[in-house]
């Protein structure tokens, strides 16, 4: 017995569909830093100067706002997102802080020193991609500039964390 062309075509159509998830979310690529989704290198460059204007404008108040307490020396370690590679689209962003306070003990002369580390979440609109957060926070003062999607900016979401 001999299959017809036809048949078979169909029948391979018909399994293969099957094999196809139903929805379009079914499979999700995998997401990466930035510096592993840009392509171009003025994509590079707003990178770069968004997160440089994000530690001078968090440099530029600290002492009046964070760095007031405990810990003056609060610093921005790294600000960071992850990027779905396929569709830009940015899982979640990040920028970590670290600081120490130091006490003496006066009579032996040893340390005691305390080195929190905080996390904070910066919590973006859903389906928000890395090309609009980059055009959103370019500028002299992206520290302030309203996240793409929403009125919050990135120090709003550091008062609720440091």
């Amino acid at each position: 017995m001999r299959l017809h062309p036809l048949l078979a075509a169909i029948t391979l159509a018909t399994f293969g569909a099957q094999a196809v998830p139903s929805h379009a979310d079914a499979w999700r690529p995998p997401f990466v830093d930035p510096y592993s989704y840009f392509t171009e290198e003025a994509q590079y460059e707003a990178w770069y100067a968004l997160r440089a204007g994000l530690e001078l404008g968090f440099e530029d108040i600290c002492g009046d706002t964070f760095c007031e307490g405990d810990y003056s020396n609060i610093a921005p370690l790294r600000f960071q997102c992850s990027v779905q590679l396929r569709s830009g689209r940015i899982g979640a962003c990040t920028w970590s802080f670290a600081a120490s306070n130091e006490g003496i003990d006066a009579g032996t002369g040893g340390l005691s020193v305390d080195v929190p580390a905080w996390n904070c979440p910066i919590t973006l609109a859903p389906d928000v991609t890395m090309a609009q957060l980059l055009v959103a926070l370019a500028g002299e003062q992206p520290l302030f500039m309203p996240l793409p999607g929403g009125t919050d900016s990135i120090y709003d979401h550091l008062v609720d964390c440091l």
